[in-house]
């Protein structure tokens, strides 16, 4: 009695050391807990997994640090999936602020896989005017992007030989903070009939269902957990997999908190009557 007592009366100072301890651990160490693959996360595996070697995926990683911890490990996942799959993969951002971690993504990735750029894989860097460049990958790639983000010319790289607008492109995979995944199926697919699949922040996950279960999405990957998923469906478990691990292990233990906390406080009130 007295141990729960001294639970119920613990510094609160403690408790925040305590769970920052167990939310830190399976950063450094993850601990691999057990996640299963919900619908829209296996459907969107599924149609990049069945589609033939050198098919050519899009992916607009569309997000700025605000967000990193949820969408960025999506980017990354998608990417080395194209990658084990040996399909080509245009990367861009319409997102301004979205640049350098685009970059991160289409230049480490690719060196896991030893891809040669402009071959296997292009990265076109930001563009303004979001609307214009959705509907200039419909009809040339090239002539909305003259130039990549490192400065070569577009029509001299070997990817676009035989790539020219959404016709020879297998999937569009737009990774997102905002809203912009619609932009894509109301510009894409509705007047090219464009695959499109999304990737997005939990808090928006839920809007987005109704174009999934309509079809104009082939996948969508909800928050840390729908990109934890896809890690464990490539077999390739990183940021989202020691994410998830933290935010399970805090929530157990805030939930142990509040039993001990209310279990002590009963103890207190039989005592006093």
């Amino acid at each position: 009695m007295k141990f729960l007592e001294y639970l119920a009366k613990i510094d609160r100072r403690i408790i925040y050391l305590i769970l920052a301890i167990f939310i830190i651990i399976p950063l450094i160490k993850p601990l691999n807990l057990p996640i299963g693959s919900s619908h829209p996360v296996k459907s969107l595996f599924d149609f990049i997994e069945k589609q033939p070697e050198g098919a050519v995926i899009v992916l607009s990683m569309d997000y700025d640090a605000s967000v990193y911890p949820e969408c960025h490990p999506m980017s990354r996942a998608i990417a080395r999936h194209a990658f084990l799959k040996n399909l080509r993969l245009i990367g861009l951002t319409l997102n301004p602020a979205g640049t350098g971690l685009a970059l991160e993504v289409m230049t480490e990735i690719p060196k896991e896989y030893n891809k040669k750029y402009g071959k296997d894989y292009v990265f076109l860097g930001f563009r303004p005017d979001i609307t214009a460049t959705i509907l200039g990958f419909g009809e040339d790639i090239r002539k909305i992007f003259p130039y990549d983000y490192f400065g070569n010319k577009t029509d001299t790289l070997p990817i676009f030989k035989d790539v020219k607008n959404y016709d020879q492109i297998a999937l569009v995979v737009s990774i997102s903070g905002s809203a912009l995944p619609v932009s894509w199926i109301y510009l894409a697919r509705g007047r090219y009939g464009q695959d499109i699949a999304a990737g997005v922040t939990a808090v928006m996950a839920a809007d987005y269902y109704p174009y999934l279960r309509t079809g104009q999405f082939v996948g969508l990957l909800g928050g840390m957990k729908g990109a934890a998923e896809y890690e464990k469906l490539i077999e390739r478990r990183e940021l989202a997999t020691s994410g998830i691990d933290a935010v399970s292990i805090s929530h157990i233990l805030i939930i142990l908190f509040v039993i001990i906390g209310n279990i002590g406080y009963i103890v207190l009130l039989k005592r006093r009557k």
